[in-house]
C-alpha cells in the first residue's frame, strides 16, 4: 500500500523555490556585476586615459566623480520612476541605458565628452540602485529575501574583480585603445540581460499600490505560489489602505521620521567612512605606496576583491539567521581597525621610500577596508533600503538612502587624490577612521533587527517609536 508524498511542509523542509524567483535574483546579479565592473574598471583607466586626453589630477578626479553626479540626479528620480513605471520597466531602461552610455563613454574623444557620458551612464546606475532592490525585496519570499539582497552585494564584487582583471590584462595594450575597451565592454552583459527582464513579471506590490488586484494575484502566483495568495494580498492592501498623507511630508513627520533619519544616516556613512577610495582609487593608493608598475597594482586589487568575496558570502550564508545588527556592526569594527593600519602605514613612512613590511601592512589595511565594508555596509545596504518603509514609501525611502550615499560617494570622489597629495595618506585614512567609529555608535543606536519580518510588519517598528510590539511574534530562525 503507497501513501501520498506528505510534501515539503509536512516533512519540515523548506517549500521549493519558485523559478521566477530564482530569475529574479539572477537578473539582479547580473546588474551588480554590471555595476561592480564599472567601480573598479574606471580605477583602471584612469591610468591611461589621464595621459591620452591630457588630464590633470583634479581632470581625473571631475570625471570620476561625474559618475556619482549622475547617480544622485538617477537616486533623486528613481523612486518616482520605479512607482509610476513599475519596478520591471525601469530595470529594462536601466539595462538600456548601461549598454548604450558604457558605449558612449569609450568613443569619447575629449574631457568633456567622457564626462558627459560619465554623468549619463551615472543616471542609469542612480536608478538602478533604486529599483534593482526594491524589484528583488517585492519578487522573492521572505525567507530568502535577505540572501537575495546580499547576493546583489555578491555580484557586485565578482564585477569589481572582473573590472581589474580586464585592466590588467589590457595594461600592455595601446593606451589610445585599451582604456577604451575597459570601458565599453560593459555593454555586453547589459544587452544579454534584456530578453530576461522582458520576461520578467511585475511584483504583486507595485500592483496593489495600482489597485489591479488581478494582475498582483498572477504575479505572486509565480513569484511565491507556496504563499496564501489572498492573505498576502489583503495584508498589502491593509498596509496600503492605512497610509496617510504625501509620500515626502509623511517620511518627515511621525512615525517614520526616526526612519528617515536612520536610512540617510546609514547611507552618508556608508560611503564617507572611504570603499570606493580603495576601489576607485586603489591602483593609485599602491602607486602612493611606491609600487610602479600598473599591472602589479591591479592584480594587487584583484587579491583584494577576491579575499573580500569571501567575506560577503559569509555574510550571504549569515544575514537571516545571525541578524542585520550583529552583521553590520562587525564589519564596521573590522574597518576602523584596517583604516587604523593605513594610518600607521603612511605615518611610518620614510621619505618617498616604503619598507616591505609598510606595503604588507597596506595591503592588509586595503583589503580589511575592504571584507570589513562588504561583510557589513555592503550586504546591508541592500537589505535596508528595502526593508526600512512600508510600501508605498519604500521606493522613495530607498532613494533618500542612497542619494544620502551617493553625496558622501562624491565627495570622496572628488577630493581624496588631491587630499592625498596635499594632507598625505595618514590624515586621510585618519579621517575615515574617525568617521567609520561614528558609524558604528549610530549603527548601534539606530538600527533596527529586521531578520525575519514581513515587509509589512516593520513598519510597526517605527510607529512603536523603535520597538517592537510585546505580542508581536518572533521572526522564525
Amino acid at each position: 500500500m503507497t501513501t501520498a508524498d506528505p510534501g515539503p511542509l509536512a516533512t519540515g523542509a523548506p517549500p521549493k523555490l519558485p523559478r521566477t524567483a530564482i530569475m529574479v535574483a539572477v537578473t539582479a546579479a547580473t546588474l551588480g556585476i554590471i555595476y561592480g565592473y564599472d567601480q573598479s574598471n574606471i580605477g583602471g583607466a584612469q591610468l591611461y586615459f589621464q595621459d591620452d586626453l591630457g588630464m590633470d589630477t583634479a581632470a581625473v578626479e571631475a570625471v570620476t566623480a561625474a559618475i556619482v553626479i549622475g547617480e544622485i540626479i538617477g537616486a533623486l528620480f528613481g523612486g518616482t520612476i520605479a512607482n509610476r513605471l513599475g519596478r520591471k520597466k525601469s530595470m529594462i531602461m536601466v539595462a538600456i541605458g548601461y549598454a548604450a552610455f558604457c558605449l558612449l563613454s569609450a568613443a569619447s574623444v575629449s574631457i568633456s565628452m567622457l564626462w558627459i557620458s560619465r554623468v549619463l551612464l551615472g543616471v542609469t546606475i542612480g536608478i538602478s540602485l533604486i529599483a534593482v532592490p526594491v524589484f528583488v525585496a517585492e519578487s522573492v519570499p521572505a525567507r530568502i529575501r535577505g540572501a537575495t539582497l546580499v547576493a546583489y552585494q555578491v555580484s557586485t564584487v565578482i564585477g569589481i574583480i572582473i573590472g581589474f582583471l580586464v585592466a590588467a590584462a589590457l595594461a600592455d595594450v595601446n593606451d589610445q585603445y585599451n582604456w577604451r575597451i575597459m570601458l565599453g565592454i560593459a555593454a555586453v552583459p547589459a544587452l544579454i540581460l534584456l530578453p530576461f527582464l522582458i520576461r520578467l513579471p511585475e511584483t504583486a506590490r507595485w500592483f496593489m499600490l495600482k489597485g489591479r488586484r488581478e494582475d498582483a494575484r498572477q504575479s505572486l502566483t509565480k513569484t511565491d505560489p507556496d504563499a496564501d495568495i489572498e492573505a498576502e494580498l489583503d495584508e498589502m492592501q491593509e498596509s496600503i489602505s492605512e497610509e496617510s498623507g504625501g509620500a515626502i511630508k509623511e517620511m518627515l513627520r511621525k512615525p517614520y521620521l526616526r526612519a528617515t533619519i536612520f536610512v540617510i544616516g546609514l547611507g552618508f556613512f556608508i560611503q564617507i567612512t572611504g570603499i570606493n577610495a580603495t576601489v576607485t582609487y586603489g591602483p593609485k593608493i599602491f602607486k602612493a605606496m611606491g609600487i610602479e608598475s600598473d599591472s602589479q597594482t591591479l592584480l594587487l586589487n584583484v587579491g583584494i576583491q577576491f579575499i573580500a568575496l569571501v567575506a560577503v558570502l559569509i555574510s550571504m550564508r549569515t544575514v537571516d539567521h545571525w541578524g542585520r545588527r550583529p552583521i553590520l556592526l562587525t564589519g564596521i569594527a573590522i574597518m576602523i581597525v584596517a583604516q587604523l593600519a593605513m594610518v600607521v602605514t603612511f605615518a611610518s613612512q620614510q621619505g618617498d621610500t616604503f619598507a616591505g613590511w609598510q606595503v604588507v601592512l597596506g595591503f592588509l589595511g586595503i583589503a580589511f577596508i575592504n571584507i570589513g565594508f562588504v561583510f557589513g555596509f555592503g550586504a546591508l545596504v541592500w537589505v535596508y533600503a528595502s526593508e526600512a518603509f512600508p510600501a508605498r514609501l519604500r521606493a522613495l525611502g530607498a532613494s533618500a538612502m542612497l542619494t544620502a550615499d551617493l553625496v558622501a560617494n562624491w565627495i570622496i570622489a572628488n577630493f581624496f587624490l588631491s587630499a592625498m597629495e596635499k594632507v598625505g595618506g595618514a590624515v586621510s585614512f585618519g579621517f575615515f577612521a574617525v568617521m567609520a567609529v561614528l558609524a558604528w555608535i549610530f549603527v548601534f543606536k539606530l538600527a533596527p533587527e529586521t531578520k525575519g519580518r514581513e515587509l509589512e510588519e516593520i513598519r510597526h517598528y517605527w510607529e512603536n517609536g523603535g520597538t517592537w510590539d510585546a505580542d508581536e511574534p518572533a521572526p522564525s530562525r
